[in-house]
């Protein structure tokens, strides 16, 4: 028996190890496509992969195909022999069901629906690998992993209403007709664009020996200024012109900024004025000083005099969804810095993920910072948009040490940035409500009970069954428990410790607050004991209780609360019908709000205006302008999600903060506005134009894989948002005549886009190390026999081919109207020669 016993094991093990063998990952080819969209008339769509295993055959069960998908699947839909389980979150895996037999080099093709419909390449599932049910700890990605374009209506349009297919290089012409080229020595010589330039006689030369005479002041700035210069390529001649910089009585921020032959002098009344000072002197730099020429640095003759129109200019930047290292980091710090954003928002924790090591929680990213398959041990945190089983792959998994985070901070610091740390609660917990659930089971072990229940986030026996946005199950804290404020007090004391040692100050902390879902916290027991105690019958009154507890923590601390625009919101009914509401009983404590959700057809179009109007301090983060990593436009091709529409420069160059309604253009499909929806919504008042603190732009990082996926997203939609926030009020935007206000428009809007094309665009290819910033496909039509092409930044290099070749940095470059042959390509080209997508004429 015992011999038995034994050849059993043996067996099995060699059939996982003959299994291991079989799932190569140099074996294994997968692709998926789209089928269409609207499958069965309904808003799903349809779509299939089809696995092969060119040299030996699956094993007949006892294997799946995980992968993760930001949609619900219908598990009816499963081409049979296979079914399909919902992990968690996004993650799916699909099986066989029960014994079949898979040939060799025969592709194995399995459909399925899930809800809603995709557009583009980021809709498709991510991250997939394959994995063994006799060994669940190791997962084996599989690299040679095809998504095919979508090209027939059936596969891009959404619905029957979606009369918009994808975008063609004739759409593009159409959309740029109205750009004019302006000449370079015609342009702001600064940007963002400051309130005041008058331009005068004469150069001021600089070299690497210019000496810098500084009020006692701004000794920090003398040292920024100084080192910017000797990195810059400029040969070290004897210094003709002297830089003072000067003490003066102007508001904070603000500077003056006087060059003349010989002298350049910036005055302000802070370090911060005089530091935007010499972000405006940098921007004046010619572009060969970034690329590495050697030659002296010539800045024309001026009189600056400006200041922002907003105190607050934010970038909020998630790590948590996927992460970024701190190199990368530290170079968009230099990007937010160099166009005098203020602010970095940092969403740091979330479902998928913990990046700041903290003292008193090293379970927080020891556990809580990583993601991998064998995840049902509760060691580490599953796969998530696509990261994979690899645990050491550092997107998925990774986080900066307590040291790491105050040298970021002393970066920031140094360039006049603050950090502004977001702890995600109550929703959007999981990676620590998975972390404290794993410290606690370490010391139950130890038998330390009251220490293990301490920080506990959940409650074992809260029934409740909910379904987060991004489809979580178990993402919430139990507000009920009073070991979730102990948690929250001691991370917010570990924060305040490490920005005490920093010695950068610590005025807020971002709270978090959004997208808590419905049927949460209703089958907990403490929480109905808790709701008794309270006098309430909805759980609806329970955020109440918990953000009011959470504002005494931070009031205790000396700390503001910040959040997401439902912290200011009150659940309520009118007519039957529930109802949100600005909450009465936050006002008076001045919580500042992100509000995001002005969706263009969802009804809350007004929402910012609202909460400002009741009394709150609200940061303008919305999505139809300012969500950098919603898709540039409608191409398979584009990289992000298109729920809030699709997103160009454009938009955030076009946004009016006090009247946003005004310049609205485009509804979520990317039709003509239908400017009924803003019929009866609430305007901003001279009142809420005071609470109107200032605007964000932000990035979630789902779709940001890559150091180069994240500067495409971001840039060069960052600088729209920069201009926005620090520019004067445009004349186009409070013009009452139409045909003047659109004539405003498009001149500005042509020097805009011209600034970044011929200075802009080339100043980041260069700087700090070069930007992957996303560079467009050109427009190109056919009329009567010849290829037109134009391009939304005049400067860049466009380049074709006749052959049908793809164009090359060293093609042709354009110049007028091409003879049509009907085999013309089209590309632009960056100053480096990084090209864009082709466009070909048809």
């Amino acid at each position: 028996m015992r011999n038995a016993f034994l050849l059993s094991i043996m067996i099995c093990f060699a059939l996982v190890a003959t299994a291991q063998k079989k799932l190569n990952l140099n074996d294994v080819s997968l692709s998926w496509q789209v089928v269409e969209n609207q499958h069965g008339g309904k808003n799903q769509f349809l779509s299939k992969f089809v696995l092969v295993s060119p040299k030996v055959s699956l094993p007949s069960s006892g294997w799946s195909l995980y992968f993760n998908l930001p949609r619900t699947i219908d598990p009816a839909t499963v081409t049979p022999p296979f079914q399909v389980e919902h992990i968690n979150g996004d993650l799916f895996r699909i099986f066989p069901k029960a014994q079949n037999a898979f040939a060799k080099a025969k592709p194995i093709e399995i459909s399925f629906a899930a809800g809603e419909w995709a557009v583009n390449f980021t809709d498709a599932p991510s991250g997939p690998y394959l994995l063994l049910d006799a060994d669940r700890t190791k997962g084996f990605p599989v690299r040679n992993y095809k998504i095919i374009p979508s090209t027939e209506p059936r596969q891009y349009l959404r619905f029957a209403s979606d009369k918009i297919g994808l975008i063609t290089p004739a759409d593009v012409y159409q959309r740029q007709a109205s750009i004019q080229p302006i000449a370079a020595d015609q342009l702001p010589p600064i940007f963002p664009t400051p309130a005041e330039i008058t331009r005068k006689q004469g150069f001021a030369e600089l070299s690497a020996n210019t000496v810098i005479e500084s009020d006692a002041a701004f000794g920090a700035e003398e040292i920024f200024l100084k080192n910017a210069l000797q990195e810059l390529s400029v040969p070290a001649k004897e210094p003709s012109t002297k830089i003072r910089l000067v003490k003066a009585d102007l508001p904070e921020e603000a500077y003056k900024l006087t060059v003349q032959p010989g002298l350049i002098e910036i005055s302000a009344g802070s370090g911060a004025g005089i530091f935007y000072g010499i972000q405006s002197l940098e921007s004046m730099f010619p572009l060969y000083s970034w690329a590495g020429t050697k030659k002296m640095i010539s800045i024309p003759a001026m009189e600056v005099n400006d200041k922002p129109r907003f105190a607050y200019r934010s970038f909020m930047l998630d790590i948590a969804r996927n992460f970024h290292s701190k190199e990368e980091l530290k170079k968009i710090i230099q990007l937010l810095a160099l166009y005098k954003v203020n602010t970095l928002h940092l969403h740091f924790n979330d479902d998928e993920g913990w990046r700041i090591q903290m003292p008193s929680f090293p379970e927080l990213t020891a556990v809580g910072s990583k993601r991998g398959a064998g995840f049902e041990s509760g060691e580490h945190l599953q796969p998530s948009y696509g990261s994979g089983p690899d645990i050491t792959l550092k997107r998925g998994s990774g986080s900066y040490t307590t040291d790491e985070f105050i040298d970021i901070l002393h970066y920031a610091r140094d360039r006049h940035i603050q950090v502004i740390p977001e702890v995600e609660t109550p929703g959007h917990a999981r990676a620590a409500i998975v972390s404290m659930k794993y410290r606690y089971k370490q010391l139950m072990n130890a038998g330390k009970k009251s220490e293990a229940e301490k920080y506990l986030l959940s409650d074992a026996a809260d029934t409740s069954v909910y379904s987060s946005a991004q489809g979580w199950s178990d993402n919430v804290m139990n507000v009920a428990m009073p070991s979730v404020y102990v948690f929250i007090d001691r991370v917010i004391q570990d924060l305040q410790d490490i920005y005490k040692k920093a010695g950068v100050p610590l005025k807020m902390v971002h709270m978090g607050g959004d997208e808590v879902p419905a049927g949460v916290w209703e089958g907990s027991p403490i929480c109905q004991a808790l709701m008794k105690q309270e006098k309430t019958n909805s759980v609806d009154d329970l955020w109440y209780y918990y953000f009011r507890k959470v504002n005494d923590i931070l009031e205790g601390r000396g700390l503001k609360m910040y959040g997401w625009e439902e912290i200011g919101m009150r659940k309520t009914m009118l007519d039957g019908a529930k109802l949100n509401i600005p909450n009465p009983d936050f006002v008076k404590d001045r919580f500042t709000v992100d509000v995001w959700n002005n969706v263009l057809g969802w009804g809350a179009e007004d929402l910012a205006y609202k909460l400002a109007n009741a009394g709150y301090q609200v940061v303008l983060s919305p999505v139809s302008n300012f969500y950098f990593d919603m898709a540039y436009q409608k191409s398979f091709d584009e990289p992000g999600y298109y729920w809030g529409g699709f997103l160009d420069v454009d938009k955030p160059f076009y946004f009016i903060p006090y009247d946003y309604f005004k310049n609205a253009r485009e509804d979520l499909l990317g039709n003509p506005l239908d400017r009924s929806i803003f019929i009866g919504k609430e305007r901003l008042n001279d009142y809420g134009k005071t609470n109107i603190k200032g605007i964000q732009g932000l990035i979630w990082s789902e779709n940001m894989i890559s150091p180069e996926r994240l500067e495409y997203m971001l840039l060069p939609k960052l600088l729209g948002m920069a201009e926005r926030a620090w520019a004067p009020t445009p004349s186009w935007s409070t013009e009452t005549d139409t045909a003047k206000a659109a004539a405003h428009f498009n001149a500005a809007w042509s020097t805009f886009v011209n600034t970044l094309g011929a200075r802009e665009l080339p100043r980041l290819d260069y700087f700090a190390g070069g930007f992957n910033y996303r560079i467009p496909e050109p427009g190109v039509i056919v009329r009567d026999g010849k290829v037109l092409v134009n391009t939304q930044y005049p400067g860049l290099d466009i380049r074709y081919t006749t052959d049908g070749s793809d164009p090359l940095p060293t093609s042709k470059i354009y110049q007028g109207p091409i003879d049509d042959n009907g085999k013309i390509k089209v590309r632009l080209f960056s100053s480096t020669g990084r090209g864009g997508r082709i466009s070909v004429a048809r």
